[in-house]
């Protein structure tokens, strides 16, 4: 009887580990750039990569297989010095969030990175640890695990996402010294340091409310009552307009509307009345003019 009763425990701990994981990464990389190299480098490091973000368990949480959050990274190699292991690329990182009860998959965040540069020996053995940051590799995927968990918390709990927002802050303040671009303050506005530190700034607070307010009381909500979720979307995006006016200089409101722009306005193109979509529109115009095409459609 113990022996059955210890291998149902054993069991459960089995499928609690293995469905603890909180991401479910596809990694892809472009190496066209570079001439004459050896493209086994390129393919072991997508294959480390990916096995490393996929079994890794970021927090504590537990993740069932189909909760893990899709995430895609696209890294473009720009020039390889392969006599000192260095990579230097861009990076498109993008995160997905599924809509409740309901087909449709939302991005939850969409961003470039330019200054996603790293050394990577073949066959290298990756390890992360938070209170010890000496390797830049593992520190920008796991900046960018943070961020992403952090986000989709904060889609389904208002401000669910703080605590592991703040451990990606302390893994950009420990990654200083690493001497490699991007995580200082005040080094560029959009860098890694600026975008987690808007996030947890306290003028921002409207900005991440707008995150539990537009997924889980407006798409989420958009699956039951079309009509409501709409409405609950605009009274969230006076979030957005209260955020931009808090802190002007944050470019978070302009990224989250260049990667929502065609949901923006698929919402309310043809749909709700015209003074909604004037309110839409106004708010959207006045933080990112650049996106105006997308915009002219929600007066349609």
């Amino acid at each position: 009887m113990k022996k059955i009763l210890l291998f149902v425990f054993c069991t459960c701990c089995m499928t609690l580990t293995a469905h603890a994981q909180e991401l479910q990464v596809k990694i892809k990389i472009n190496s066209s750039q570079v001439e004459g190299s050896d493209k086994s480098v390129f393919e072991n490091l997508q294959q480390t990569l990916e096995q490393w973000m996929n079994d890794r368990q970021w927090t504590e949480l537990q993740f069932q297989k189909n909760e893990r959050i899709v995430c895609n990274f696209n890294l473009t190699v720009t020039k390889y010095d392969k006599n000192n292991n260095r990579f230097s690329c861009t990076a498109m990182i993008q995160a997905n969030r599924p809509v409740y009860n309901s087909a449709y998959t939302t991005t939850l965040y969409n961003n470039k990175d330019a200054d996603f540069n790293f050394d990577f020996v073949e066959f290298d053995q990756l390890n992360y640890n938070d209170e010890m940051i000496d390797n830049q590799l593992t520190a920008l995927f796991a900046y960018y695990a943070y961020l992403i968990i952090g986000l989709d918390l904060d889609s389904f709990s208002p401000f669910g996402g703080t605590d592991v927002l703040q451990r990606c802050m302390q893994l950009t303040n420990n990654a200083q010294d690493l001497g490699f671009s991007g995580w200082k303050a005040f080094e560029d506005s959009r860098n890694r340091f600026a975008i987690i530190n808007d996030y947890l700034d306290e003028a921002m607070k409207p900005f991440r409310q707008l995150q539990y307010d537009y997924y889980r009381n407006g798409l989420d909500e958009m699956a039951n009552n079309v009509e409501r979720g709409r409405g609950n979307i605009t009274t969230a995006l006076e979030n957005l307009k209260t955020a931009h006016q808090e802190k002007p200089l944050s470019l978070l409101p302009q990224i989250w509307t260049d990667y929502k722009r065609d949901e923006l306005a698929n919402i309310y193109k043809g749909k709700g009345t015209q003074k909604e979509k004037e309110s839409v529109y106004d708010i959207l115009f006045n933080i990112n003019a650049s996106q105006n095409d997308a915009w002219e459609k929600i007066k349609q």
